[in-house]
């Protein structure tokens, strides 16, 4: 009960009703955060659709941080990267801080903001070197009615065919950059009484801990989808809002793909 009670506000539906929020749609394009957000328009720095070019460069790189890295966390010293959905709107920034409350109203910026940040749960490793990234990453982000941070994610849930062309989450950390492959796309109660207790599972202790995992992600998913998933594998879920009524959440859940593996191999098979 001590770690629920960390994380209070994201086990209640108080944050959890999809919020339509006036902001502005103009992204403000980063090569310098710290210079350009700094100095950009309080309507664009307020509406945090910042929009990292990164097909300029990489995010991270295995030698190290990068300028762009280091740009992010000098604005925030809470930045640890950036996650990317080819073609829908969940192109963010990523913060982790001491506890899973500060960012559910606070923007990057570290002013107020009804959309909150995209968060990775205070637990979590994910420093240098992905084979010591934690077993289950954990993201946190508001399902906006706008689609900012993770609304846009219902389109998984909404059309069933959209996973079809959206399979892959590229994540960058501060050093290196992953793809994942969408596995399971389940909808779950999310009250502090919950059975299957997803944001405790940061680490699977064995093999029949991260089984158990997958096999309710998988029976509770929308729809099947086609991809094996196998003990060792690293695991990404993302965790947004369902319903005020009963609590319940859905999840959008990857791993990482494998040595030899490319979207290809998912395509030709």
């Amino acid at each position: 009960m001590k770690n629920i009670s960390r994380r209070k506000k994201i086990m209640t539906g108080a944050f959890c009703t999809a919020l339509l929020t006036a902001v502005s749609g103009t992204a403000v394009l980063l090569n310098t955060v710290s210079a350009e957000v700094a100095d950009a328009p309080a309507e664009k720095v307020s509406s945090q659709t910042v929009s990292l070019q990164l097909a300029d460069g990489p995010f991270g790189t295995p030698n190290g941080e990068s300028g762009m890295a280091k740009s992010m966390r000098q604005y925030n010293g809470d930045s640890v990267g950036w996650i990317r959905i080819e073609g829908t709107k969940v192109d963010n920034p990523l913060v982790q801080c001491e506890d899973n409350d500060f960012y559910l109203s606070m923007g990057f910026n570290h002013k107020p903001y009804r959309a909150g940040t995209v968060f990775m749960d205070f637990r979590n490793l994910f420093g240098f070197g992905q084979e010591n990234w934690s077993d289950n990453l954990i993201l946190y982000g508001h399902n906006m009615a706008n689609n900012e941070m993770f609304g846009s994610l219902r389109r998984y849930r909404q059309d069933l065919t959209y996973y079809q062309t959206h399979q892959f989450i590229d994540l960058y950390s501060n050093f290196e950059h992953a793809t994942y492959v969408i596995c399971a796309l389940p909808i779950t109660y999310g009250g502090a009484d919950a059975d299957w207790r997803y944001w405790d599972m940061e680490e699977f202790k064995n093999e029949e801990e991260f089984n158990t995992y997958m096999k309710y992600a998988k029976d509770q998913s929308v729809t099947k989808i086609d991809v094996d998933v196998k003990y060792g594998d690293k695991l990404l879920t993302l965790s947004t809002c369902y319903s005020d009524a009963d609590n319940s959440r859905f999840l959008v859940i990857a791993r990482k793909l494998r040595d030899g593996e490319t979207a290809e191999t998912f395509a030709n098979s």
